[in-house]
């Protein structure tokens, strides 16, 4: 958990394995600690992502340090669906969910997902998803949306 004297503006990597688009590296048993905070509509948002072997752990929280709701989700096979369960507070048709649903798509990882992000605020929903994607891309855990084919 992140305390009020860790939460910055600026990221604060724990430990630093080479990270890349190479999924040799997801293999390598490091650990990745990367905390970071957003303003959203003037609203801050603080972010820790922990990047595991073939795991990501994420919190994203607003106003407090307390868990929120917990959501475990992984890729289930044949058909490359995901299974969700909410693992403390929450249920399944909560937009975290959603969320972990839509994070292992991206990276095919299994993925825990704790939100504390307040009810009712979808803009702020969209944006702080938006925000991790594009942290989780530099991080080499979601590979970049490749353009289309120009016409």
């Amino acid at each position: 958990m992140l305390y009020q004297g860790q939460i910055s503006k600026e990221e604060q990597p724990v430990s630093s394995p080479s990270i890349s688009n190479n999924d040799d590296n997801l293999d390598g048993g490091g650990v990745q600690v990367t905390c970071f905070s957003e303003a959203i509509n003037d609203v801050p948002i603080h972010f820790q992502i922990i990047c595991l072997s073939k795991q990501i752990y994420v919190w994203i929280g607003c106003n407090s340090a307390k868990i929120g709701n917990l959501y475990a989700a992984a890729p289930t096979r044949p058909n490359n669906t995901v299974s969700v369960t909410s693992i403390l507070g929450g249920s399944s048709d909560n937009t975290g969910s959603s969320m972990a649903r839509r994070l292992v798509l991206k990276s095919g990882l299994n993925i825990i997902l704790a939100s504390n992000i307040p009810k009712n605020s979808p803009m702020i929903e969209v944006a702080a998803e938006k925000i991790l994607v594009q942290k989780l891309v530099t991080l080499g855990y979601i590979r970049p949306k490749s353009e289309g084919p120009s016409r």
